[in-house]
């Protein structure tokens, strides 16, 4: 009875504070969160403080001199703009072309779950196979430039991979089902019956999708947006398989690897890494400030 009275006691004071003691639930999280996040992030911002004495020498800047290199070296500045080119578009294909897909399997009808399974069995394979699966299919002497070449069609072959267009392909086939899966998600908590009311009133196809789904949508689509950006923005196997990695799809990725695994620069890794969480950072804040300034309702979907 008194260990009792005790407990309930200390409850009530801990209560009186404001203090939950449910909330102790959450120090093995935060023990995690620490020693897994926020250790490494911060030993990697005492890294890009610390630069070899040949960068300091090079570059000059004192303690900041891998800064200096980052933006003055043009090599692993445009890293930026490579990256975005290849990211922006990928991200912003992958959110369209999920919308009108994830429209028609909202409804019910045969082959639904085979055709669901078949958009999202790229989650299973990895960048890697896809890497593979793009070389062997439309390499140089993959199946589609053989049959291209077979049937007359072409004259040489196809330059599909080892190139932009090799990577934007594998960040299209990897990014969509993300993309797909989550405006799916979304639209199945859109009432079905505010479609059916506006089309009992006369609204066409057009007019229910600009005036009822879209607007309850557009939080999601700007969540999917940012969601498939950072999945594409952090493209490394792709870009070193089937890109070219130290031309048209130069990422920051490929600069952060290059300095670690090559040039043994880990301050320069580290601060190359921060520079690309920077840019990141960037992108999410301007993509949520937009969805403040065009939509300040609540999202209809479970997203």
């Amino acid at each position: 009875m008194t260990d009792g009275r005790a407990t309930a006691s200390l409850r009530h004071r801990l209560a009186e504070r404001g203090i939950d003691p449910t909330l102790l639930l959450l120090v093995p999280g935060l023990v995690v969160a620490v020693a897994l996040f926020v250790y490494p992030f911060s030993y990697g911002i005492g890294l890009t403080v610390q630069p070899t004495a040949a960068m300091q020498e090079q570059w000059g800047g004192g303690i900041l001199a891998n800064y200096v290199a980052f933006f003055r070296d043009p090599f692993v500045f445009d890293s930026i703009g490579l990256t975005m080119r290849l990211a922006l578009p990928a991200a912003l294909f992958n959110v369209l072309a999920s919308v009108p897909v994830a429209m028609v399997l909202r409804h019910r009808f045969r082959g639904k779950r085979l055709l669901t399974s078949l958009l999202v069995l790229p989650i299973t394979l990895g960048t890697v196979l896809t890497a593979q699966g793009l070389l062997i299919f439309a390499g140089r002497q993959g199946w589609l430039n053989r049959a291209l070449l077979e049937l007359g069609l072409i004259d040489e072959p196809l330059q599909l991979v080892n190139n932009y267009l090799g990577v934007m392909f594998s960040l299209v086939i990897t990014g969509f089902p993300f993309a797909f899966l989550l405006i799916s998600s979304y639209l199945s908590g859109i009432d079905p019956s505010l479609e059916r009311a506006a089309k009992t009133l006369g609204a066409g196809w057009w007019q229910r999708f600009r005036r009822i789904i879209l607007p309850l949508l557009a939080p999601g689509l700007a969540t999917t947006f940012i969601l498939t950006f950072v999945l594409a923005f952090s493209v490394f196997p792709s870009a070193r398989l089937v890109g070219d990695a130290m031309g048209s799809t130069r990422v920051m990725s490929l600069m952060a690897f290059r300095a670690f695994g090559e040039q043994n620069d880990y301050a320069m890794a580290s601060t190359i890494a921060l520079m690309m969480g920077a840019v990141e950072l960037l992108v999410v804040v301007a993509v949520l400030g937009l969805r403040s300034l065009l939509y300040r309702g609540t999202t209809g979907g479970k997203g």
